[in-house]
Formats: structure tokens, sequence, C-alpha cells
């Protein structure tokens, strides 16, 4: 009898794990979105652990050394301070993930809150969320960011505040119209039968069956947040010196641009290596979380 039970609830974690472990396995089939996946990796160890290994100090100023060329010394230059350009780049991949990460999570979370809220509420809930969605959808995401950090001051905080504002609409209609069409389904339909409250039948049934697309949007809406915080960084609004940011980095660089272009070449590259693997990755995992995608 307990080795049948054993046996039992052993096929039923398999049966529990199972639509995930495909969806690894048809993740790993793509090698492009492999790829993505280990060049994000190798940002996010280069951001724990790379400044272990850096040459020099952040901020460590040769002024005798400015506008160097890379060199067995200096593998990627010094900017216009003699700053050696590889530890800001590396301490740079911690801004730029950090920014992304943490901007993503908080407009998954609030954009989360607001779509279940309207889906499954509907009515005057759902009109008055949905038309702040398109209130903010209406104007162009960088103006918006703009607009929300000129209010709050320029900062790399207000600009991470500032992203993750734009982003909840995204989120929100994204979750809203999976609500829209789980809550007909007869499992919820059953749970209102039973006298199941809906604070429960929103956090056991509706949330985690609306994850997916979450998780795929999530993955893009990083490199989207990268690229948003250097845009800000590089127009003054974002990182402040002497922060090596990626975007604050490429905007003290382009007065040098013709006679030391190492100085924007290798926070640009970084910038596009790191926005590409998340996009990768992104692809991947649409792929192999959406069924539609399968053939």
């Amino acid at each position: 009898m307990a080795e049948t039970a054993i046996k039992q609830d052993k096929a039923e974690m398999q049966k529990v794990a199972g639509p995930w472990k495909e969806a690894w396995r048809g993740f790993r089939k793509s090698k492009v979105a492999v790829v993505g996946m280990g060049i994000v990796i190798f940002f996010i160890l280069l951001a724990i652990f790379g400044p272990l290994f850096t040459p020099q100090g952040i901020n460590e100023q040769n002024l005798s050394q400015r506008l160097m060329p890379p060199s067995s010394t200096n593998w990627m230059g010094t900017d216009d301070f003699g700053r050696d350009i590889l530890s800001r780049v590396v301490y740079g991949a911690r801004i730029s993930l950090w920014v992304g990460f943490l901007a993503v999570i908080g407009s998954v979370v609030v954009g989360s809150i607001l779509g279940i809220l309207a889906g499954y509420y509907g009515r005057w809930v759902d009109t008055i969320i949905s038309r702040i969605f398109d209130i903010m959808l209406a104007f162009p995401s960088i103006l918006l960011a703009i607009a929300v950090v000129s209010v709050l001051g320029p900062s790399l905080r207000n600009a991470l505040i500032a992203i993750a504002i734009i982003n909840v609409p995204n989120f929100g209609r994204l979750i809203r119209s999976k609500v829209l069409s789980i809550k007909e389904d007869e499992y919820i339909m059953s749970a209102k039968a039973i006298g199941m409250k809906d604070n429960r039948i929103l956090v056991s049934h509706i949330l985690p069956n609306s994850m997916a697309p979450v998780i795929v949007q999530g993955t893009l809406a990083i490199a989207t947040a990268i690229i948003e915080a250097a845009a800000l960084g590089f127009l003054g609004l974002g990182a402040q010196a002497p922060s090596p940011e990626w975007g604050k980095m490429l905007a003290d660089s382009r007065s040098y641009l013709t006679n030391a272009p190492w100085t924007m070449i290798f926070p640009g590259v970084a910038i596009m290596l790191t926005v590409l693997g998340f996009n990768l990755m992104g692809d991947g995992l649409r792929d192999a979380l959406d069924p539609r995608m399968k053939s």
C-alpha cells in the first residue's frame, strides 16, 4: 500500500512538472535561444564576480594615461580621466542589470495586480484601469520616462522608477486579456459554485495560469529597460557622474569619437550584447511556452 501511494505521488508530481519540463525541452531545441541564455548568464556572472578581477578601481584616475588605446595593461583603453574602461564596463553591468531586473519586477507586480482586477471584476473597475492604461500608452515610452524623471529629479533611482511606471500598462493589458479568457473556464466556474472566495480564486487559479506570457514579456522587457536606462543616462537624466553606467559612459565619450573611439565602442557593445541576449532568450521562451508556436 505504501509503495503504491508513493508511486501515485511521484506520478502526480511528474504530471504537474510536465508542462514546464516540456517547455524546457522546447527551449533547449532552439540553438539561438540557448545562445541568448548563455549571453545573459555571462553578463550576470560578470556583474557578480567580474569586479573581483578588474585591474583598477572604477574612479581611479591617471591623467597621464588619459585616452590611451587598448593595450596589455588596459585591455579596453582608458577614458578622458585616465580611468580603466574595462573596470567601468564590468561595474556598469551591475548597474544595468540591476535597473533592468528591478524595473521589470516592479512593472510586473503593479501591472499584474491592476490587470487581474480589471479582467476578473470587469465593469467600472475594468473601465477605469483600462482608460489609465490607454492614457499612458498614448505617450511614447521614452518621453513619458523623461517626464517622470523631470518631475522626480535626475538620478539612477528615479530613472528606475520611471522605467517601471512606463512598462506597467504593457503587463497590465497582457494579464487582463489572459484573465478574461481564464475566468470563463469550467474549473473557475466550479470554484465559484462551491463557494470559493474571490481572493483565493485569484491567487490559486487565475494568477498561476496567467504567468506564462508574463515570463516571456518580462524577459523581453528587461532588454527594453536596459536600453531605456542607457537612454536616460545618455541624456543626463539617469545615472550621474562618476557612475559607470553604460549610457552615461557613452554620453561622456561622445566628444572623443574620432580620436578615441574605444571609449564609446566598448560600452556600446556591452549594451548591444546584453539586449541581444535577453531578446534571443525571450523569443525562445515564447516559442516554448506558447502552444500556438508548436508544430
